[in-house]
């Protein structure tokens, strides 16, 4: 029987970025199911219902309506964080888990508030200014240094298919500035997980192994990639996905 994987994008992204890692997957041994998470693609309408602003349980509530009884669950970087928190509002329906370049959030108070202030004022960015300059400069930031000119391309179109609206409701509302640490759940989290990391993304390899060290049964695998790793290298995270079945 082919085993279910959802698949939740990073921030401005959409299902499309999981186009590659898609391909790479035997579509006789898994059924893909890449979503658009609140603010984002097809679901950027749903940045705000009756007012009320895009958040983590939000989110959570939005992958539950989606998804199977049963699933593998992949996040990658903001889609990492909402990953874990679906994880740990329903273990029961996660068998496993894939985290990619992502973190469990801000421990320090003081950096956490500076993390909020940037969020909100890219929100502000995103508008007041012409949407190709925000990509632009979204795109220039060291996060993704050094990625080959082509996931550069690839990353632009995806972001294109979002509205700046919307996603200035999501730096506001699940932006990492936002989210409650859950560093102290972890251990709650006793399904197999594998922690993604691209070998030149030095800031979330030591996020990545403090997550491990912290999960009941999880591993660290380094690939060859920086930050964006679905779109820079799919051929690693899909073996991330088939990893945990050896």
């Amino acid at each position: 029987m082919s085993e279910s994987v959802v698949l939740l994008h990073g921030f401005s992204g959409t299902h499309r970025a999981w186009d590659g890692v898609i391909a790479c997957l035997p579509p006789e041994s898994y059924r893909p199911l890449a979503l658009d998470l609140p603010g984002h693609g097809d679901h950027a309408a749903a940045r705000e219902v009756g007012g009320e602003a895009i958040t983590f349980a939000g989110c959570v509530e939005h992958v539950l309506a989606r998804t199977p009884a049963r699933f593998t669950l992949c996040g990658y970087s903001m889609g990492g964080r909402v990953a874990l928190h679906v994880a740990l509002a329903a273990p029961e329906r996660v068998t496993r888990l894939v985290l990619i370049s992502t973190t469990a959030g801000i421990e320090d108070p003081a950096e956490r508030a500076e993390r909020h202030l940037s969020d909100h004022q890219l929100a502000e960015q995103l508008e007041t200014i012409p949407f190709e300059d925000f990509i632009e400069r979204w795109r220039t930031q060291p996060l993704f240094a050094d990625e080959p000119p082509e996931v550069g391309v690839l990353a632009r179109e995806d972001q294109r298919r979002n509205r700046p609206d919307a996603l200035a409701a999501v730096l506001r509302g699940i932006g990492g500035g936002e989210m409650h640490p859950l560093w102290d759940r972890l251990a709650e989290l006793t399904m197999p997980v594998t922690v993604l990391v691209g070998d030149r993304d030095a800031k979330f390899q030591a996020l990545g192994r403090r997550m491990v060290e912290l999960l009941p049964d999880a591993e660290l695998v380094l690939a060859p990639g920086g930050h964006g790793l679905p779109l820079e290298n799919p051929e690693a995270v899909a073996e991330a996905l088939q990893r945990i079945d050896t």
